[in-house]
């Protein structure tokens, strides 16, 4: 009965947090008013910790305290990117039990240091894939079942999170469109980490019936894009992306291309050239993954301006740029990825004053 309380009140403090937490804002980009397009930035990264991942870490932990998987004691191990190893230390943290995340020895700085000022650990490995079976065995050797968990984001993120609503994100982005000229969008744009929150949207247009479509975006060197292409459900590079959050060396077993409607391949100076764009044009500091979404965000808007088609875009800011002032936004290690920004910044300049989508070729 002693764990069955300790559970109840582990279930209490997650839930606490998130009425604790207002809804993200939902911002407009600055386009031409001639065209008639709305787009929208839902900005994740004011969640506590910093980001899209927030919301997966706090379904994840629920997910596993209901099912009985964690209880008082059991040390929390997971295989991670990033992001979501710095949300679920803040979750084990605060349900106080221990946390190690196995990072690639790529993560940035900042994100290792706020995973360990949240009080986790980070366990690296050289090779992508090899995150996976080194947090199984981490998990393994921490005694028992009941001792260690892994919490395994790639498989569990689609089944989570409740995806007919129940303050989901795609339930927020709707009502919060509600008042606006386009409540119904043309369009929702994201990238893919593990895969689960693009399954939880396009399960949701498909249960409220919404004519809005799913694009995601994939950054190079991941096997989601290919892998939708091809049909092949179990594609893999093997390659690690260099936009943190999104992009995998193979197909998760949470994404499901059923649900995607088009996936749009982007450069990786792309992605880093529209970020950077975003700060300088309207101040706001956002990682890689939200280039990447405002990549595949201009090219839909493009392809609504030649058809004619009034409406909105919604897309996500995933976490905020300070995590990656040494990468993204440092010239030096874009100079040293072999990175030229500059024909893609001007393909951005040039559209938005023309409309025409002319990217590098």
């Amino acid at each position: 009965m002693r764990s069955r309380d300790w559970v109840i009140e582990a279930i209490r403090r997650v839930e606490a947090d998130a009425n604790r937490s207002a809804d993200t804002h939902l911002h407009v980009l600055p386009l031409p008013a001639q065209w008639g397009i709305d787009v929208y930035l839902k900005d994740e990264s004011v969640h506590p910790t910093g980001s899209l991942k927030h919301r997966l870490a706090r379904s994840l932990f629920l997910y596993a305290l209901a099912n009985g998987w964690i209880v008082e004691g059991t040390h929390v191990v997971e295989a991670s990117s990033g992001s979501t190893a710095v949300s679920e230390a803040y979750f084990a943290q605060l349900i106080g039990v221990p946390f190690t995340t196995v990072v690639p020895r790529s993560t940035s700085a900042e994100k290792i240091a706020l995973v360990e000022r949240y009080g986790g650990k980070c366990h690296f490995v050289d090779k992508p894939l090899e995150m996976y079976t080194e947090a199984q065995r981490l998990a393994a050797e921490c005694g028992g079942p009941q001792r260690g968990h892994y919490m395994d984001q790639f498989t569990f993120a689609e089944r989570a999170t409740d995806w007919r609503g129940n303050n989901n994100i795609a339930e927020s982005i709707f009502e919060q469109l509600a008042l606006e000229p386009h409540p119904v969008p043309e369009w929702i744009v994201m990238g893919a980490g593990t895969g689960g929150t693009s399954a939880t949207i396009g399960r949701y247009l498909r249960y409220r019936r919404h004519r809005t479509r799913l694009a995601v975006v994939d950054p190079e060197n991941s096997a989601y894009a290919p892998g939708w292409a091809a049909g092949i459900p179990d594609y893999a590079t093997g390659m690690p992306s260099r936009i943190e959050g999104i992009g995998r060396p193979r197909m998760e077993p949470s994404f499901m291309p059923w649900v995607i409607d088009t996936m749009i391949a982007v450069p990786d100076a792309a992605s880093v050239a529209a970020a950077r764009h975003l700060l300088d044009t309207t101040g706001r500091f956002v990682g890689g993954s939200t280039g990447t979404n405002l990549w595949g965000v201009y090219q839909l808007v493009a392809r609504m301006l030649a058809d004619g088609v009034r409406g909105s875009i919604v897309t996500l800011i995933c976490d905020g740029g300070e995590r990656y002032r040494h990468s993204y936004f440092d010239d030096e290690w874009v100079a040293a990825q072999g990175m030229d920004l500059q024909p893609y910044r001007e393909t951005i300049e040039r559209f938005l004053v023309t409309g025409e989508w002319a990217p590098p070729a």
